[in-house]
């Protein structure tokens, strides 16, 4: 009995040696295993590391928010504020001392021109002057005549049509000197002048001059371009997808190439309502007053805010990229932070919109970056 219950023996040790100890799971163990899982999500500092890290703590806050549509166009003026000149009666040019970004005052004489068809006006308005005093005199005496009998009605007809007739002369010829700049009212025998004088239809600074001495001019030439930069504004190029969220009012920021931390602000007052063969249209912002040392024609960069929603927002210091995606560190304890995916909005001012629910829970606002360092260090 002794022998069989050792060969028993012999033969379950020989077994046990041949397969190895089993290894078993206890239920201490499965739950480390699903605790290290989440180790890639949770970060855990310690008292001093709590200290040097420096994070700051928020929530969620309510904030208006805009959804921003990124533009481009230049600084103009109106089309009253710019001034083509013109000679109405062809001349030479006999003087005239402007040079691009020369500031004129309006009334001031621009240029001073020399030609014998003014002479010819002159003389013509004189003429028909002198002549309609004698036309006036015949009429009402050829009237008188007719009242009494003394005339046929035909030479009265006849008289008051030359009156009649000169009258529109003497009117028309008073009209083309005063579009050449000549008081019909002062003009005489000993004023009749060969020059005239073009005059500044508005205050502004030259910009073109495309004349020189002694060129002879006519009614179709630009002279100069005159303008006033006292009314700019901001036009803007916008594409057709984005044009129908647009309207008047909507608040504008924008900077120039040559001071891109300098921003100005504007309001959109027309939008241009034709789409153009570049598929967009023009829109037309009046600049806040005040705004100086900008000029006609300088490229702008700007911001159109479409709309003011109220929305849950972020500093967008608290938003970190963790595999190409948006997360936020929500606080879990005093010395534990969970790395949690989030959606975002628009941004603006420094605030992020977030779309996903994170209800009052405590958010690391500062130095998050901080702590997906310590995260990813954990990991690995």
């Amino acid at each position: 009995m002794k022998i069989n219950q050792i060969i028993a023996l012999v033969f379950c040790g020989l077994l046990f040696a041949c397969t190895g100890t089993p290894k078993v799971t206890s239920p201490s163990a499965t739950n480390n295993e699903v605790k290290d899982s989440t180790l890639t999500e949770i970060v855990k500092l310690s008292t001093a590391q709590l200290a040097n890290a420096s994070i700051e703590i928020g929530t969620v806050q309510k904030t208006p928010m805009h959804k921003v549509l990124k533009v481009s166009g230049v600084i103009d003026v109106p089309p009253t504020n710019i001034v083509s000149v013109s000679v109405p009666m062809g001349g030479y040019l006999k003087k005239s001392t402007l040079i691009p970004g020369t500031l004129v005052k309006k009334g001031a004489v621009l240029a001073v021109l020399e030609d014998p068809a003014y002479i010819e006006l002159q003389q013509e308005y004189l003429t028909a002057k002198s002549k309609l005093e004698y036309v006036e005199s015949d009429f009402n005496r050829q009237k008188l005549l007719n009242e009494t009998k003394a005339t046929s009605d035909k030479v009265y007809q006849l008289a008051k049509n030359d009156f009649e007739s000169q009258k529109v002369l003497v009117k028309s010829l008073s009209e083309k000197l005063k579009l050449i700049g000549l008081n019909p009212a002062s003009l005489n025998e000993n004023t009749i002048s060969r020059a005239i004088s073009l005059y500044a239809p508005i205050s502004g600074y030259i910009t073109k001059v495309n004349v020189n001495m002694g060129k002879y001019v006519s009614p179709t030439d630009v002279l100069f371009e005159i303008i006033d930069p006292s009314d700019l504004h901001l036009r803007l190029i916008v594409f057709e997808n984005d044009a129908s969220n647009l309207k008047v009012g909507n608040k504008v920021s924008f900077y120039t190439n040559n001071k891109v931390a300098q921003k100005y602000s504007a309001k959109v007052m027309v939008i241009t309502p034709n789409i153009n063969e570049e598929r967009a249209t023009e829109v037309h912002c009046h600049m806040q007053e005040g705004i100086k040392n900008l000029y006609p024609g300088t490229f702008a960069n700007a911001e159109i805010e479409l709309d003011n929603a109220i929305v849950n927002a972020l500093p967008e210091n608290a938003v970190i990229t963790w595999e190409n995606k948006p997360h936020v560190f929500v606080k879990i304890s005093k010395d534990s932070f969970k790395l949690v995916p989030v959606e975002l909005g628009v941004v603006t001012n420094g605030k992020v919109e977030i779309k996903s629910d994170l209800g009052m829970q405590e958010i690391v606002t500062k130095n998050a970056y901080t702590l997906l360092m310590k995260l990813k260090n954990s990991g690995e």
